[in-house]
């Protein structure tokens, strides 16, 4: 992580290792706590754990790589300038996840044309319970391949003409495995509008891929 200023000081090492082993042994809260405490390395765990998740949460909204890097990395700036107003009692995923869908939407916001939401190969469509989507098995076999690629055209093709919040519902719950109370908390909705929300997206997701389907 750059151009976010360091803390000093350090937490105790036990038992032999080193603070980064100590940390990344810490669950979510323990980290949010060593950082607040002083220890800048807990600021650079907190990065490992989420960086990756959140460009691919940006990305998949946006459609924009590139421009994603650039919002996770205000994501972060932001972490580091707001934590100490963070409450603990709450998961510093939805936390996090909230910052990152604000930036999201306000790029979208910002923009003259429709963004192109890019999904990986999915597996399998969706069903109507409480899984996520499954995503495509990497030792599949290899005459699968034409299929699926096929699929990830449907479904890029479906979710690109989804509103917005329809949209976002949609990423969060079966891209990213939100339950429908975290969904809620990062969109700022109640779980009724969430699980309205969702119910629409999936129908209007399967009433474009489904034909194509068979």
């Amino acid at each position: 992580m750059t151009n976010v200023a360091h803390k000093t000081a350090a937490v105790p090492v036990a038992g032999g290792l080193t603070v980064r082993e100590q940390l990344r042994r810490e669950d979510d809260a323990g980290v949010v706590t060593a950082f607040l405490n002083g220890e800048e390395r807990a600021f650079e765990e907190l990065v490992d754990r989420y960086q990756t998740r959140l460009l691919n949460f940006i990305y998949r909204t946006i459609g924009d790589r590139e421009r994603g890097e650039d919002l996770v990395q205000e994501v972060f700036i932001r972490v580091y300038r707001h934590l100490h107003r963070f409450d603990r009692s709450k998961k510093f995923s939805t936390w996090i996840y909230t910052i990152a869908s604000n930036l999201a939407k306000n790029e979208l916001r910002n923009r003259s044309r429709n963004p192109l939401v890019l999904f990986q190969t999915i597996r399998k469509t969706w069903q109507d319970d409480d899984r996520p989507l499954q995503f495509e098995d990497p030792n599949g076999r290899p005459d699968d391949l034409f299929r699926k690629r096929h699929l990830r055209e449907l479904v890029e093709a479906s979710v690109e003409r989804l509103p917005e919040h329809h949209r976002e519902v949609f990423i969060l719950r079966e891209l990213e495995g939100k339950s429908y109370e975290e969904i809620a908390e990062i969109t700022d909705c109640n779980l009724g509008t969430v699980k309205s929300r969702l119910n629409r997206a999936r129908n209007a997701f399967a009433s474009i891929i489904g034909p194509a389907l068979g």
